[in-house]
């Protein structure tokens, strides 16, 4: 047998035992044939004397850009980002957004290629516009919420792994909104996905609905973002109360990117009267990323000038507790995501630092966490809570969807001036057998595909 590429000199991490071996991987046919000697020839070879050779990330939570076909440029945009940084598997459809319909999303990636794997939600609120239901303050009408209902079926048996909320872009859904429309599913293994409700000192109030949620419906739930829900002063609170639902047989997750500032549009509800108060802080904690205002810090004026004439653009906002940042990733419940999203190519630069600032800053530079428990954030535990039975590990029979890098170098670049700069210290990211990324540049931006759910394999 021939294998199709070859990696010498692999530093493996066992993730439970936290042994360390040095041995060579062989890749066939999109999967791990072998670990250990591997004598047999390849047709491609990488030598990975020095550097660890990972599971790829999987971000459990993204924003995907629109996919249409493009004559020029390619598609792609914070996917390439994701690429770049070692994620080789994206969900997307977080937050209760979508960008277009599930269906058009699945064809194009399975007719075009993408340049990771990607599943996917189906968004609550964009539920609610495709039904007529554009004003987000307004409560859905009876036809409206079985018009929903039907297409979360419909999105389902089309490989969704489940719905995701985002309750506080749409302050009138109310909890019997919720739960009728997770009654559409009548399969256990469906996924909840939420956007808390609100934040700072209504934290412990949200938690507490998503708890209910999980608890009423019988689902799993993915607790979007907690840093932004809960890093102003009440995070250990906020830990403790999803700890203790999880001890009493409540199937709840979490995730965390690792950056004390949001990112999202001005004109969304979270900047509703009362925020800064909530917040304790000014106008000028947030910053606009877009076009001529690219780089420049609201001001009372500016701050309701681009609410009423500019709601699209998107703004970044200084507001969380670093500290208690640090203290979410930290707990054993949270795993890393990035929440990343760009429009017109500007954003929040945890759309393309996100791992490599948690392997170098959290890691290497200020030993918050140890580099085994931070891999496992990346990639055992999200491939465990999507079901991915073949992703997560560097073992034989599993996906050849692997991310070499430096220790030693290992870092974000991007900044919030810069939000795109790519990443230091990855060597290579490999997707479903073959080279993606080398040294920083993308080979191939094709090889990921659209995997349908099987949470019955979740645990």
């Amino acid at each position: 047998m021939m294998y199709d590429l070859k990696i010498r000199n692999a530093k493996i991490l066992e993730l439970d035992s936290n042994q360390e071996t040095i041995c060579n991987i062989g890749i066939k046919d999109g999967a791990i044939s072998c670990i250990g000697y591997c004598p047999e020839s390849s047709r491609e070879e990488i030598d990975a004397k020095g550097s660890i050779v990972s599971p790829g990330f999987i971000d459990i939570h993204m924003h995907e850009e629109t996919l249409k076909s493009y004559k020029i440029s390619s598609p792609y945009d914070i996917s390439h980002s994701m690429l770049l940084m070692g994620v080789t598997t994206c969900v997307a459809g977080n937050c209760g957004i979508n960008k277009q319909s599930l269906e058009d999303f699945v064809e194009f990636i399975n007719h075009n290629g993408a340049p990771t794997n990607y599943m996917s939600f189906v968004g609550h609120n964009y539920l609610r516009n495709v039904v007529g239901n554009i004003n987000p303050y307004n409560k859905s009408s009876a036809i409206q919420i079985d018009d929903m209902k039907r297409l979360v079926i419909k999105a389902v048996e089309g490989g969704a792994l489940g719905v995701s909320f985002g309750l506080e872009y749409s302050p009138g859904t109310d909890l019997e909104e919720v739960f009728q429309l997770c009654s559409a599913v009548d399969d256990r293994n469906m996924l909840l996905s939420a956007h808390y409700r609100k934040d700072a000192r209504y934290a412990v109030q949200s938690l507490n609905e998503l708890i209910q949620i999980s608890t009423a419906t019988n689902f799993p739930m993915q607790i979007s973002h907690i840093g932004s829900c809960c890093a102003y002063g009440m995070m250990q609170e906020c830990l403790d109360i999803i700890k203790q639902a999880i001890d009493h047989g409540i199937d709840l997750s979490i995730d965390c990117y690792p950056y004390d500032a949001f990112g999202t549009y001005i004109g969304s509800a979270v900047f509703d009267e009362g925020c800064f108060e909530l917040w304790n802080k000014s106008y000028d904690s947030i910053l606009l990323t877009e076009g001529e205002y690219r780089g420049i810090r609201c001001d009372k004026d500016l701050f309701y000038q681009m609410r009423s004439e500019y709601p699209e653009i998107e703004v970044i906002t200084f507001v969380m507790n670093e500290d208690e940042v640090i203290q979410a990733i930290q707990s054993p419940l949270v795993m890393v995501a990035s929440d990343g999203f760009f429009k017109n190519g500007q954003g929040h630069p945890r759309g393309a630092g996100t791992f490599p600032r948690v392997l170098g800053r959290y890691v290497r530079e200020n030993q918050y966490l140890t580099l085994v428990d931070a891999l496992k954030k990346m990639t055992s535990m999200p491939a465990k809570r999507l079901g991915l039975s073949n992703k997560g590990e560097v073992t034989e029979g599993f996906d050849a969807d692997l991310v070499i890098f430096n220790p030693d170098t290992i870092n974000d670049l991007a900044t919030f001036e810069e939000p795109k700069t790519p990443p230091v210290g990855i060597d290579y990211v490999i997707v479903n057998g073959e080279i993606a990324v080398q040294k920083g540049v993308i080979l191939n931006d094709r090889l990921g595909r659209y995997i349908p759910a099987n949470l019955s394999s979740r645990s």
